[in-house]
């Protein structure tokens, strides 16, 4: 029988294929961006307390008051928005469900949607099943995956609905300035257009410098679906807690999709968050700290390799050219990487529509223990 998709395009995601090739070839795994060690204890503590009291039934469709209250008090002390926890933060699924509600509550079939290449996968399928087009626009590579603003508004259209933008990038660790800021606003000032911010790796920024949230900028905000991630943060991918932040009309709209898509989300994992928020703010306070020691560490480790390093400002991936290693392009080089030096890697043409012509480049995910990093910074200096 012959099926028509809505995603033709759309296989197996790389990340695992890559996965599976590891587990294949016994390969250590920095491919797959999710940490090899477990969150607080506190945070597991009192996951097992909440369900021993018996918190294990459906949540509220948008999230027990206690989180949002929780989320809603770190936003205002992290960025000085006040932000309604009853009508203006809603607790997801994981950040990737956020994504997709916030584009299916206001993306319509013909609407255009801007996307930063490289980008995250997940934002082009969701874009599509809404009946849209992604408009890909390419960062800046010459200038450290910069946003060419410029480059944005000319892609801009009466059709275009939203932009959707991340900072901490993923995969290249580029960051948002407050002037990207400013420049979004001015872009999308009396146009309709909504912006569609995903800051899963808020918490992961370095060398001393703040998160550029979309939170901080009054305007935008007004516009703006911001999306978080706690398993990111608290190093718990696998308990798939997200949310997202909008103003009441748009939170309004948000909802309608996540009551139909997932309608709850995992209540006792909410209950323990709750908890560890309120008495560990520490916490996501020295989480740069924590991932710049990862980042120097493994960078350090590296010297001496033929791989160029790229700056990393934010979120737990190191992108490396190769090019004075291989002539191959990246993906079957990163298929040749696991099978010969036992290290899996992203490439990141996976992140592209039409990656640069002769781009070498693989994403390497250092959100992992110091023997692993060693282990696998030993083989790629063999190289």
């Amino acid at each position: 029988m012959q099926i028509q998709t809505k995603l033709p395009k759309v296989g197996t995601t790389i990340f695992t294929v890559m996965s599976q090739l590891a587990a294949e070839y016994q390969a250590v795994n920095l491919g797959q961006g999710f940490p090899d060690f477990d969150g607080p204890e506190a945070l597991r503590d009192a996951l097992s307390a909440a369900m021993a009291a018996g918190k294990n039934q459906y949540a509220p469709m948008t999230g027990i008051p206690a989180l949002r209250q929780q989320i809603a008090a770190k936003t205002q002390a992290l960025y000085g928005r006040a932000v309604d926890a009853d009508t203006e933060v809603t607790v997801t699924s994981g950040a990737t469900e956020a994504l997709f509600a916030a584009i299916a509550a206001v993306v319509r079939t013909g609407d255009e949607v801007i996307v930063l290449d490289p980008c995250y996968d997940s934002y082009e399928p969701a874009i599509e099943l809404n009946g849209a087009r992604a408009v890909h626009v390419p960062l800046d590579l010459a200038a450290d995956f910069a946003v060419d603003w410029q480059r944005v508004k000319d892609a801009m259209t009466p059709a275009t609905r939203m932009i959707i933008v991340n900072t901490p990038h993923n995969p290249c660790g580029a960051v948002f300035s407050a002037a990207d800021l400013d420049a979004l606003a001015e872009l999308t000032r009396g146009s309709g257009v909504f912006v569609l911010s995903d800051e899963v790796y808020e918490h992961i920024v370095f060398d001393g410098a703040a998160h550029q949230s979309v939170l901080r900028h009054a305007e935008l905000a007004e516009r703006s679906f911001v999306v978080s991630s706690f398993g990111k943060t608290y190093h718990c991918t696998g308990w798939k807690v997200g949310y997202c932040i909008a103003p009441p009309a748009l939170s309004a709209e948000f909802r309608k999709v996540h009551q139909y898509l997932t309608f709850c989300t995992f209540s006792p994992a909410q209950w323990a968050l709750a908890e560890v928020l309120e008495r560990d703010p520490a916490h996501y306070l020295e989480l740069p700290a924590f991932y710049q020691a990862k980042r120097d560490r493994f960078r350090a480790l590296l010297e001496g390799s033929r791989f160029r390093l790229l700056p990393v400002a934010g979120a737990y991936f190191q992108v490396v050219d190769y090019s004075a290693l291989s002539d191959e392009d990246d993906v079957a080089y990163c298929r040749r990487l696991v099978r010969e030096a036992g290290v899996a890697a992203i490439p990141v043409s996976a992140f592209y529509e039409t990656p640069p012509a002769g781009s070498r480049l693989i994403r390497f995910c250092f959100a992992k223990t110091d023997g692993v990093l060693e282990q696998a910074a030993e083989r790629l200096r063999g190289l």
